[in-house]
């Protein structure tokens, strides 16, 4: 991707890429979606076990499959999480229970909550990192209305998905951007 791209064109970009490479998984195709990405799994654990998130009890979490990883190993923690409820804009679903982090399974075992009580850090999916902390998401959805929770954001990529600057605005900054290989730190080489 050269030259600049508005966050549109930018995104069906790397959903074209991530489909040409085969990098992706459920939903498919990746258009449309934050995608569920080859060995999510091994990013969510990097991300977990980083020293700056060492001391976080409670997260916030997005709803994403790709995010599913990361709410199975938060949980097997004893991390509380909260995850934006998908039928009440503004509501979250409050989970301690490691069935609360498949999203089908969040109304039987969750609380409804107003506001994630607590939270120290939210983790959100990307289509789309920078090395300067830039995350652009899909588009829609409650990451993109924006947190307003003055939380520090985290993401987690694909090394595909990881650009050397984004040709679009980014939709927000993250600290950490913890891809299957490792974490990188916005702005270290």
């Amino acid at each position: 991707m050269t030259g600049p791209l508005t966050a549109g064109a930018c995104r069906e970009a790397m959903w074209n890429r991530l489909a040409a490479t085969r990098a992706v998984s459920y939903p498919l195709p990746p258009h449309g979606h934050h995608p569920n990405f080859a060995r999510a799994r091994d990013a969510a654990r990097h991300l977990l076990a980083h020293p700056e998130l060492a001391g976080v009890r409670v997260l916030v979490a997005g709803p994403e499959r790709v995010l599913l990883p990361l709410r199975k190993l938060a949980l097997e923690a004893g991390l509380t999480l909260y995850v934006p409820h998908q039928k009440k804009e503004g509501w979250y679903w409050r989970l301690t229970e490691l069935a609360g982090a498949q999203l089908s399974r969040m109304a039987a075992v969750g609380e409804p909550r107003l506001q994630p009580e607590g939270a120290q850090a939210a983790v959100l999916a990307c289509v789309a990192a920078d090395r300067q902390g830039g995350r652009l998401g899909k588009g829609f959805g409650w990451g993109a209305r924006g947190l307003k929770l003055d939380l520090p954001e985290y993401t987690l990529a694909h090394p595909l998905m990881l650009l050397d600057g984004l040709p679009c605005p980014a939709d927000s900054v993250v600290r950490l951007i913890s891809t299957p290989g490792g974490v990188v730190t916005p702005g270290k080489p």
